[in-house]
């Protein structure tokens, strides 16, 4: 399998890298997504890929666009990526990128937790509620919350950590219309894709949704959606409340750095072995052909 670090497509205007995208212009009105097998732990970006893990990425989030689509709009356009670029470049977008809408994105990820873990988790120890939304006393760790509950993120620049903020605050940053559409949306695209989810032995924890405005204003979901790295997936056969779940992420890379108690988790990033890279390529391949039912199209 062709592993990409990081994609370089000389025949269309860089945009931008972020951890693990790369973003091209195409013409004034579309954006070439391209999703390289770069991995990030605790905001740092990786020296080594995960081979195939852009590939998985993409795929799993074009399979959750067609299962939710009648929910929201997507940013995807039906443009072939192949065909936006010169026949030297194909190999480099062949299953891993998209051709989508340049929407404008809103500076808020939509963040839906249906299981209390993570930050979620260490808040409520502290204070009894996540993001200011109170719940019930005496949850344990990864504990099915009553309902999935929303809790957006600010987003940061690259290299930083989102912060959680209140919907309230959510409200006086974007307005309250457009805030209370995104919660409304992210909601019962949780809520449809946890139900198909737990058909196929898997339970989504929590996940993050982005959005972005056309020229005429309209909520458009963008970005990925639903896949390993913007949500935590669990293998129902061995959840249990009061631990952390093993997931289909990068777990294994970040049990790993956990073990460098000499590095600060900041860059530059330790190298990583052969046996973690290995276990996590594992787990990405794992998720998606549990979910969709098909291999990875290499």
């Amino acid at each position: 399998m062709n592993s990409l670090y990081q994609s370089t497509i000389d025949s269309l205007p860089l945009l931008g890298r972020g951890k693990v995208r790369d973003n091209y212009a195409v013409g004034d009105d579309k954006i070439l997504i391209v999703t390289t097998d770069r991995l990030s732990a605790f905001d740092v970006v990786m020296n080594e890929p995960i081979p195939g893990k852009g590939m998985v990425l993409n795929q799993m989030t074009d399979f959750w666009f067609e299962k939710l689509g009648d929910i929201v709009p997507n940013h995807l356009t039906g443009v072939s990526p192949e065909s936006v670029v010169s026949a030297a470049e194909v190999e480099q977008v062949r299953g891993r990128a998209v051709v989508a809408k340049r929407l404008q994105p809103i500076m808020v990820e939509a963040v839906v937790r249906g299981y209390l873990i993570g930050s979620g988790w260490k808040d409520y120890q502290a204070t009894g509620a996540v993001c200011g939304i109170t719940l019930p006393a005496g949850l344990q760790q990864a504990d099915k919350l009553p309902e999935p509950i929303f809790t957006p993120a600010a987003k940061a620049d690259l290299g930083e950590h989102d912060e959680n903020i209140s919907f309230a605050d959510m409200e006086q940053r974007i307005g309250a219309e457009l805030a209370g559409r995104m919660r409304t949306i992210s909601i019962a695209l949780y809520q449809r894709a946890a139900e198909y989810a737990a058909t196929k032995g898997i339970i989504i924890a929590d996940t993050k949704f982005e959005f972005g405005l056309d020229s005429n204003n309209v909520l458009h979901l963008m970005d990925e959606v639903l896949t390993a790295d913007s949500s935590r997936f669990w293998p129902a056969d061995s959840y249990r409340p009061g631990i952390s779940p093993p997931s289909f992420d990068k777990q294994f890379v970040r049990d790993y750095l956990e073990t460098l108690t000499e590095w600060p988790k900041t860059a530059p990033a330790p190298a990583l072995p052969a046996d973690v890279i290995n276990k996590t390529q594992a787990k990405y391949f794992e998720a998606i052909e549990r979910l969709t039912g098909e291999k990875l199209k290499a």
